[in-house]
């Protein structure tokens, strides 16, 4: 499908929602939603940063021989890669005041779901990495290039074109995973459609705007995505 026609696809769906719901009512419980879907965007912002930060950091620390750098960044990988998002937002919020540690609910989030997922882009970031050709290093080594010089000029411009498409799905994930952070007393599009549900009972009309919301910010996302891939694609074509 071309972009146009599934960004027209997704505006469409949009509107067909909003009008199942009668215009009266849809004064009601618009707004409080849309105010959701601002904490969700926020949350899913911040979240994002972290990890992808995160992501390369780790990702490049299992990549590098140095075995206290390469284990620091499997034990951060394994532990975050290998417990629920839930649990760490409870942990955060929850369990660490025990301790003396106190954070809003946003920073709960934004700290939950950016651990949680950068130990899973870790793995992309690696993986993309290690697909790079092995030659591309010994020449560098021949050249006398310094590793930062490497990594930064001709190691990591060549991976990004690889690591995208299983970027992109993980942020589409991560989105789609900040609905937990409802856990936590953040209203986000979720604990906002639920409230309203509460409210006036119209589970269709809700429930149908929340789903679109989603499913246009994860278009977004996708689309940003593939010109991104497209990009460093022909970049590297270029350089060829």
């Amino acid at each position: 499908m071309k972009p146009r026609i599934a960004i027209l696809a997704a505006l469409g769906a949009f509107i067909v929602g909003l009008s199942v719901a009668t215009f009266a009512e849809l004064k009601l419980f618009l707004p409080p939603i849309l105010r959701g879907a601002v904490v969700t965007l926020q949350i899913s912002f911040w979240s994002w940063l972290l990890f992808v930060s995160l992501s390369c950091i780790a990702g490049l620390g299992r990549w590098q021989r140095n075995l206290l750098v390469r284990w620091t960044a499997t034990v951060y990988i394994e532990v975050f890669r290998g417990t629920s998002l839930l649990v760490i937002l409870f942990w955060l919020f929850f369990v660490l005041p025990e301790f003396g540690i106190i954070m809003s609910p946003f920073v709960a989030g934004v700290l939950g779901v950016g651990l949680n997922f950068g130990a899973y882009g870790a793995e992309v970031v690696r993986g993309a990495l290690t697909a790079v050709p092995k030659g591309q290093r010994e020449a560098a080594i021949a050249l006398n290039i310094k590793p930062r010089n490497f990594v930064v000029r001709i190691l990591f411009p060549q991976a990004i074109a690889i690591m995208v498409p299983g970027m992109v799905n993980l942020t589409i994930e991560m989105i789609k995973a900040t609905a937990l952070v409802s856990a936590i007393t953040l209203v986000d599009i979720t604990y906002a459609s639920v409230q309203q549900n509460q409210l006036y009972f119209r589970t269709l009309e809700i429930f149908t705007i929340a789903l679109l919301l989603y499913y246009c910010f994860a278009q977004f996302v996708r689309f940003g995505g593939a010109a991104l891939e497209e990009y460093f694609t022909r970049h590297l074509a270029k350089r060829r």
